[in-house]
C-alpha cells in the first residue's frame, strides 16, 4: 500500500505519520528549491554560498560542462593542479597568543598602489563564458573591494573597454610576449593607453600546455561572437583578431627589450626556480608571481607554496612576491604571507563567483576571503600581514 501526503483523496493516517509527512513535504520543497537554484543560470543565488567551495559547486551546476572543464582543468594528469591545494592543506599554523591588540590592518602596498587587502585577482581568460558581463563585472567587483585586477591577454573584452566599464578599477595587464616584436609593442601601447599600472609577463608558456579535458571536448576556440579582444586591431585592421602566439625562443634579452619600451613596471609570472628569481632581480624586474599557471602548463611542477620559501630566500626582499595557485581559504593567504609572499593572487575563485552571480558573486568571493583572512590573522596572534613570519607555519 502506498500512502501519499497531502492533496484530495488521501487516506487518513495517524497524527505522528501526518507530522512525518509534513516534514517530508518541507524536505521535498527544499530539494526542489535547491534544484531550481542549480538549474537557474546566471540569475543570482537563492541559497547564499558560504565558502569558495560552495561557489565552486554552484558554478559547476550552472556552467556548460565544456566551459566548466576549461576553467577547472589542468595539464595532463592534473597532478600539479591538485597539489596546489593539497600542499596548502598539509601545512599547519602555529599561532602566537596574548598579542595585546584587537585591531587588525589588512592594507598592503604593491608597486606604489595601496590594496585594501593582500589578495588580488590573477589573470584568467574568457570571462564571458561564465557570465554575459564578463570582465566588466570582475573589474567592478575588484574596484569595489579595493584591490587589483590583472587583465588577461586572452580577455573577452579589450582592456580599454574594461577600464571604461570600471573607471575606478586598478588594472594591470598580463602579457604574452609575441613572436613578432611589433605585436608585443602594440599590446604594450594598448595597455598603457588604457591606464594599466603594470605589465605582468607570463614566462612559463614556451608552448601551449596540453589540457586533456579540453581535448576530450574538442574545445580549442571560442563560441561565435566571442574573441580574445586584446588581440584585435593590433596592425590597424579593426576586424582582424590575431591568435595569441607562443615561442620557446624568448630569452632574458626579450625582458630587457620590453623594459626599454615602457615606463610601466614589469613583473614576471610563472617563476618557480630560485635561480630564475635571482636573474629576474638582476634584469630589473619589478616583481614576481610565483605561479605554475594554476597547474595548466607543466604537469609535475611543484605546488607554488612549495616553491615560495626558496624564492623568498633568493630575492631576500628585493622585490615583491605574489603567490597564486590553490588559494581557497583565508588560512591559505596567511600561510603564503608567512612564507614570504607580499600578496596572493586568486584565479578560479572569482570565476566561480562570476558564474554564480556576476559582479555580486565576484564581490562576495572577495569579501568572504577578506573575512576569513581577518579571522585567521587574529587567531594567529597577528595584527597585520607584516607580523606573519615563517615560524608560524609547520609541516608535520
Amino acid at each position: 500500500m502506498v500512502v501519499t501526503c497531502g492533496g484530495a483523496g488521501v487516506a487518513r493516517v495517524p497524527a505522528r505519520t501526518n507530522r512525518r509527512c509534513a516534514a517530508f513535504e518541507v524536505f521535498l520543497r527544499k530539494v526542489g528549491q535547491a534544484r531550481r537554484v542549480s538549474s537557474d543560470v546566471n540569475t543570482g543565488p537563492r541559497i547564499e554560498p558560504r565558502t569558495v567551495a560552495d561557489f565552486h559547486a554552484a558554478a559547476r551546476d550552472r556552467l556548460d560542462e565544456v566551459y566548466y572543464d576549461f576553467y577547472a582543468g589542468g595539464a595532463r594528469d592534473e597532478i600539479t593542479l591538485r597539489s596546489n591545494e593539497n600542499a596548502l592543506e598539509k601545512l599547519r599554523l602555529l599561532p602566537r597568543i596574548l598579542s595585546g591588540s584587537d585591531k587588525r590592518e589588512h592594507r598592503t602596498t604593491l608597486l606604489g598602489t595601496e590594496l585594501s587587502m593582500p589578495i588580488l585577482l590573477s589573470p584568467t581568460a574568457f570571462h564571458r563564458l561564465a557570465h554575459p558581463d564578463g570582465e566588466f563585472a570582475t573589474a567592478r567587483a575588484a574596484a569595489a573591494a579595493g584591490t587589483v585586477m590583472i587583465v588577461s591577454n586572452a580577455a573577452t573584452s579589450a582592456i580599454e573597454d574594461i577600464a571604461a566599464a570600471a573607471p575606478t578599477a586598478t588594472l594591470w595587464f598580463q602579457l604574452y610576449l609575441q613572436p613578432e616584436p611589433r605585436i608585443t609593442d602594440a599590446l604594450v601601447r594598448r595597455a598603457e593607453d588604457a591606464g594599466a599600472r603594470a605589465l605582468v609577463v607570463t614566462v612559463d608558456s614556451p608552448v601551449f600546455g596540453r589540457r586533456e579535458r579540453d581535448d576530450r571536448h574538442n574545445f580549442h576556440d571560442l563560441p561565435p561572437g566571442m574573441h580574445a579582444e586584446n588581440m584585435r586591431g593590433l596592425t590597424g585592421d579593426p576586424d582582424q583578431v590575431r591568435p595569441i602566439g607562443m615561442s620557446a625562443e624568448f630569452s632574458w634579452a626579450d625582458v630587457d627589450r620590453l623594459r626599454s619600451i615602457t615606463a610601466l613596471p614589469v613583473l614576471l609570472k610563472g617563476v618557480l626556480h630560485p635561480a630564475d628569481a635571482v636573474l629576474a632581480v638582476g634584469h630589473g624586474v619589478a616583481g614576481l608571481l610565483v605561479s605554475n599557471h594554476g597547474g595548466r602548463q607543466l604537469d609535475g611542477a611543484p605546488a607554488t607554496i612549495e616553491a615560495l620559501p626558496e624564492i623568498a630566500a633568493a630575492v631576500a626582499g628585493a622585490i615583491p612576491l605574489i603567490m597564486d595557485g590553490g588559494i581557497r581559504r583565508g588560512t591559505d593567504v596567511v600561510k603564503a604571507l608567512a612564507l614570504g609572499a607580499t600578496a596572493v593572487g586568486i584565479g578560479r575563485a572569482p570565476l566561480w563567483g562570476l558564474a554564480v552571480d556576476g559582479e555580486a558573486g565576484v564581490r562576495a568571493v572577495l569579501e568572504l576571503l577578506r573575512a576569513e583572512f581577518d579571522d585567521a590573522l587574529a587567531l594567529c596572534g597577528a595584527a597585520s600581514p607584516r607580523e606573519l613570519t615563517p615560524d608560524l607555519v609547520r609541516s608535520y
